[in-house]
């Protein structure tokens, strides 16, 4: 039996947590499709994402944050270098690392992959009020940190088991 209890939800919140489940759902689903239409393997494609979100970061960042092993890391960056999406770079701080700095944006296959939905989100997003966007953001941004929150939790639970 799990220690965490399941919160009492009015139907409106457990409809609107329903649709950012199916929201989430669709989005993976969504970079599966961009990732094969860019040649690319999901883990390689969602290496980018973080990439473009995290701006140029470590291969140990980047391993922790994929939840993918340094050699398997190692070996992805290779893939994106040889297509053109990252370049190696020495840390100025620190040259005993490498920096992984996403190149991608530049790469017409990926604008013109992502021009159409940016189009559509730009038009969705015009339908709204700035003072509806900016609540909007809020929650987006306050979702976003507790999904990393839940990532976090599910990551050292799946380390405290495999370490038992």
């Amino acid at each position: 039996m799990s220690s965490e209890q399941q919160v009492q939800a009015t139907d409106q919140q457990e409809q609107f947590v329903a649709r950012m489940r199916g929201l989430g759902s669709r989005t993976v689903l969504y970079q599966q499709n961009v990732a094969a239409a860019l040649g690319l393997y999901n883990n390689d494609f969602l290496s980018v994402d973080i990439l473009r979100e995290k701006g140029p970061i470590t291969a140990g960042e980047l391993s922790k944050l994929t939840g993918l092993a340094t050699g398997s890391v190692t070996a992805l960056i290779d893939r994106l270098e040889k297509f053109g999406y990252v370049r190696r770079q020495n840390d100025p701080n620190d040259r005993r690392k490498v920096i992984i700095v996403p190149l991608y944006e530049q790469k017409e296959d990926v604008s013109n992959t992502y021009i159409p939905l940016h189009n559509e989100m730009v038009k969705l997003a015009s339908s709204y009020t700035d003072a509806e966007l900016e609540l909007i953001t809020l929650f987006l941004e306050r979702a976003g940190k507790v999904l990393d929150d839940q990532i976090d939790h599910l990551s050292s639970a799946k380390s405290t088991k495999s370490s038992s």
